[in-house]
């Protein structure tokens, strides 16, 4: 009996699989231990995935999340699980880990995540060979729901709108500049509301300056990230997370003018994760 996660900034989806095949399912707010201590991810569990999954008794858990990049805050989440979950085995992985063994499966690739986020590694089937730095939304996160809200906030403040989107902008977010502002730099989550404006620029995706700033995006992440690796013409590029789901055309558009063979491109490992641990099982 396994339980495994899938753990962003903004969500969490877990996934119990049973002797039988048969797997349930479950989903949380984000845990990342950039931002949460330990009793902060443990109350997330016993209020919001202890209700869904009750009394369960996994024998093995694989976590992989946002955050978890060192021994120390992997050790955050370990301490969480074990206090619900005393007698199972806890493995805690980025997830860049999980976009890697989601997407690529056992065949060489480079794997990315474009969620609130962003991060990307190469892969050579079996373990990861290289990865870029990933710098959090203050410094990096290019290509991610963080980076295109912050680019949008900041030429929405300093009035760099178009007319028409400005308006459409201030009635679907009513909020005073002071208010955003207290937002960005006050909120616990400020990565979470900068990725929260992304759904406009999904509704304006056909507009040509909304096309623009999230082709920017990408190009930027490309730039700093994919291009980085070796080989990264030669083999295919995956991607898992909201942003590269629901901005799908722009990104494979984007990609073919830098000469990025895109693979897989899915909102949520967790499908090709179920099959890696289901194979590891009967290997």
């Amino acid at each position: 009996m396994i339980l495994i996660a899938d753990s962003g900034s903004t969500k969490t989806d877990w996934r119990y699989l049973l002797p039988s095949g048969q797997v349930r399912d479950a989903a949380t707010s984000g845990i990342n231990p950039n931002y949460q201590d330990t009793n902060h991810i443990l109350q997330v569990l016993k209020e919001n995935l202890l209700p869904q999954l009750p009394d369960i008794q996994p024998q093995k858990i694989y976590f992989y999340g946002a955050g978890c990049s060192t021994d120390a805050k992997c050790g955050m989440v370990v301490n969480a699980l074990q206090a619900i979950y005393p007698g199972a085995q806890i493995a805690v992985m980025s997830d860049v880990v999980a976009a890697a063994r989601g997407t690529c499966g056992r065949e060489m690739g480079v794997a990315c995540i474009l969620g609130t986020g962003s991060n990307s590694c190469l892969f050579d089937g079996d373990k990861i060979t290289r990865q870029m730095p990933c710098l959090g939304f203050t410094l990096g996160n290019e290509g991610s729901g963080s980076y295109l809200g912050k680019n949008l906030i900041r030429l929405y403040l300093n009035h760099e709108l178009p007319p028409n989107l400005h308006q459409a902008f201030q009635e679907k977010y009513p909020e005073t500049p002071a208010e955003i502002l207290q937002r960005v730099y006050s909120d616990s989550f400020p990565n979470r509301y900068l990725a929260s404006f992304a759904p406009f620029l999904y509704e304006q995706q056909h507009h040509p300056w909304v096309s623009q700033l999230v082709t920017q995006s990408f190009r930027d992440f490309f730039r700093f990230t994919v291009c980085k690796y070796p080989d990264y013409d030669k083999i295919p590029t995956h991607f898992v997370g909201s942003i590269a789901f629901y901005f799908a055309n722009i990104l494979r558009e984007t990609a073919a003018t830098e000469r990025i063979k895109i693979g897989n491109i899915l909102q949520s490992p967790l499908a090709g994760l179920i099959r890696y641990h289901q194979e590891t099982l009967t290997a």
